[in-house]
């Protein structure tokens, strides 16, 4: 029964978007959108395919869920299929669904909602906006840019909201970090009014910590929570072989975000700025150094709808120039145990694990960063599965804890071997000590 109203479901939407034009894309569920979405959008009438059928209501075979239903019907000729009585179709829905069900699909809230006392206006402010999808920014890349801007798009990635697989849900955050992005959000949602009172030097964030503490999964994160497009690029990528160009590069990349707005553009790497703002560099170096600083300067989250992130795992190499071009530095420090304990307990909700003491794994791992708890259940589980096990014990982790150290121990190897051999260097043991750092 589960996959006929599926299929129904699929079906009816279809129907109820073709027939009410005052519905738009924004009224599909994101995987109706990607189902039945055409050159331009989601057509009228839509294309009901088998294909579309599958893809949008998830159901492999989905002729054969609603065969024995009078009112469906199959062209086998053109692999569509189609209702053939809508009124019999809506009875049928409506008898077998359930109010959750509508409350996820703003167009049967639209016809049905009534019925399930569910409301369409909240149905479709809670539903996922067009413009998160993977096709609305494949649009806009054809839209505005073409052949002569494709070196622009060769710069930056440009993921969109619907394709971003991480949320803040799946990332500990310190209170610190999350009153700075319930701030960001009240701005984005009030830019209108920040613009009124002439309030435009606000929406430059600088995160900085080493690296794995999560400055790039809270940027996509953000991205996600937003439904705001993801543009990323890492500084030291556009630094071309030919000198003037990179300066050139550093234009192109904001008129990207700025084509693309609202959208968030997240610049990693920012220590870029540091190491060739002084010294030798050569001069045209110096002048993309500058171009970028006048660019952050010149783009603004309430004139231009971009909401420009930049992270650096060195924040101690920039100068004053950089750091004043952001209007809030966020820290991202090393988990404490608290905040291990809460991640492993994250990181390990999709699996089976026998006995988890979060809390003693977390007073084990001191030092060790989001990533590197990631790593440690990695390897937990391959070890697991090399005796054919799916089941995790809180012995597997705690052994893989230590076998992590042990790993990050022979990192260092090198270094101890050259201060063997050399006797001006430090104390083989305080050389090691100093190198036993998790970045």
């Amino acid at each position: 029964m589960t996959e006929a109203l599926d299929v129904v479901e699929f079906l009816l939407s279809a129907r109820i978007y073709d027939k009410h034009r005052e519905l738009d894309e924004n009224d599909l569920p994101p995987a109706y959108r990607t189902a039945l979405w055409g050159d331009d959008g989601v057509p009228r009438p839509p294309q009901t395919t088998e294909t579309a059928v599958t893809e949008g209501s998830g159901v492999d075979e989905p002729w054969d869920a609603i065969s024995g239903l009078m009112f469906t019907d199959r062209d086998t000729f053109a692999g569509s299929m189609s209702l053939v009585d809508d009124e019999m179709a809506v009875d049928w829905f409506v008898e077998n669904a359930d109010a959750e069900r509508v409350r996820d699909n703003p167009v049967l809230a639209y016809a049905v909602g009534d019925e399930f006392d569910v409301d369409y206006e909240a149905a479709r402010e809670d539903n996922r906006s067009v413009q998160a999808d993977p096709q609305w920014i494949d649009g806009l890349l054809s839209e505005y840019f073409d052949e002569d801007d494709e070196e622009m798009l060769d710069l930056v990635e440009v993921r969109s909201p619907a394709e971003i697989d991480v949320t803040l849900d799946d990332i500990v955050l310190t209170e610190e970090q999350e009153n700075e992005i319930t701030k960001v959000a009240k701005a984005i949602e009030h830019r209108d009014y920040l613009a009124t009172i002439g309030l435009s030097e606000i929406g430059k964030l600088l995160f900085v910590g080493p690296p794995g503490t999560g400055k790039t999964s809270t940027a996509r994160g953000l991205a996600h929570q937003l439904d705001l497009p993801f543009v990323e690029v890492k500084l030291s990528m556009i630094t071309s072989q030919y000198l003037g160009e990179t300066a050139k590069n550093v234009e192109k990349v904001f008129e990207v975000a700025k084509r693309l707005s609202p959208c968030i553009l997240f610049m990693d790497e920012f220590d870029f700025v540091a190491t060739t703002r002084t010294g030798d560099e050569h001069n045209a170096i110096k002048r993309a150094v500058n171009t970028l600083l006048k660019s952050i300067d010149e783009v603004s989250l309430v004139n231009d709808d971009v909401l420009l992130i930049g992270a650096t795992n060195h924040p101690d190499e920039l100068d004053a120039a950089a750091w004043r071009r952001f209007d809030e530095i966020l820290s991202f420090p090393r988990p404490d145990e608290q905040m291990r304990a809460e991640i492993l307990e994250i990181v390990t909700r999709e699996l089976a694990v026998d006995d988890l003491d979060a809390e003693e794994l977390a007073a084990e791992t001191e030092g060790l960063t989001g990533s590197d708890l990631r790593l440690v259940l990695r390897e937990a589980v391959l070890d697991a599965l090399m005796e054919d096990r799916r089941t995790l014990t809180q012995d597997d982790l705690v052994e893989a804890v230590s076998d992590f150290e042990d790993r990050d121990h022979l990192r260092n190897l090198d270094t101890l071997e050259e201060a063997i051999d050399d006797p001006d260097e430090p104390d083989h043991e305080d050389t090691a000590h100093a190198g036993h750092d998790h970045t």
